[in-house]
């Protein structure tokens, strides 16, 4: 049987680096798969690197998921290895790969990625993805070392968490935050369905949507097709969220809109 190594980066495509880190992967273990989740998270942004892992994870095959979006790399930030129940994650513990740990059940163990024998040496300390995340990934999912083997263990408690908003249901609106914007342009907020059905506002309903000074009346929908061409809706998303899209354009563009604003739905 096929191993499986599940990569997600803010590497882009423009340089090597995402092709360096498959090649240490296919040396050190060459029957191992890699499936790319996602190399386009905003360079940095550990937050979005971390939703879009967790919101992989209940569909990709179990082995070992690896997260590098990583600012501190080099610094006293811990490079770790995490075991759960549904196998292995491996990046930098920065809060990248907490929401996705939780979400399969949280971590059995933990270990630093701190023994020379899985190391590529390096003369930089700038690219822990081909140093040590790419080959603690591949002798994980190969099986030819144990995360024991890999350094020292740490408390599982004692990872950095990531912190994600909750929305606020009031007597007449729900509060949250825009979260994520896709390539398409549609904006994900932290709100979901339930929190407006506590409202009174359920699919086909109109509503008021304000972001910073900006209002509008948009109508919650279940998919793109029940709005004209143009339209702004507000549509239940693949997730079970609800984002602000227009049909065939972009919601961010149309709202100047961008990440974690604060966005509130209430009954007209």
């Amino acid at each position: 049987m096929s191993s499986f190594v599940s990569f997600l980066s803010d590497f882009g495509h423009e340089d090597e680096f995402v092709g360096v880190v498959h090649g240490v992967i296919a040396k050190l273990s060459p029957d191992t798969r890699v499936i790319d989740i996602n190399h386009s998270i905003h360079p940095g942004s550990v937050r979005s690197g971390a939703l879009s892992l967790m919101r992989a994870i209940q569909y990709l095959p179990e082995g070992v998921a690896l997260g590098v979006v990583d600012p501190g790399v080099g610094t006293e930030r811990l490079p770790i290895a995490v075991q759960t129940d549904w196998g292995y994650f491996v990046g930098p513990d920065n809060g990248l790969l907490s929401p996705a740990v939780a979400m399969v059940g949280g971590a059995r163990i933990a270990h630093t990625l701190t023994n020379p024998e899985f190391l590529i040496p390096s003369a930089g300390a700038t690219f822990d993805g081909r140093d040590r995340f790419g080959p603690a990934a591949a002798v994980l999912a190969s099986g030819e070392a144990r995360i024991e083997d890999l350094g020292d263990e740490i408390n599982p408690a004692s990872l950095t968490p990531m912190i994600l908003p909750l929305p606020e249901v009031g007597e007449n609106q729900v509060s949250g935050h825009t979260w994520w914007i896709d390539r398409f342009g549609n904006v994900q907020t932290n709100i979901g369905p339930d929190e407006l059905a506590e409202i009174g506002i359920s699919v086909g309903d109109a509503i008021n949507v304000k972001i910073g000074v900006n209002e509008q009346e948009v109508k919650l929908v279940d998919t793109f097709g029940r709005v004209a061409e143009g339209d702004l809706m507000a549509v239940i998303d693949s997730q079970g969220l609800v984002a602000l899209a227009v049909r065939q354009g972009r919601a961010s563009d149309q709202l100047s809109v961008g990440l974690e604003r604060p966005v509130t739905f209430s009954r007209i």
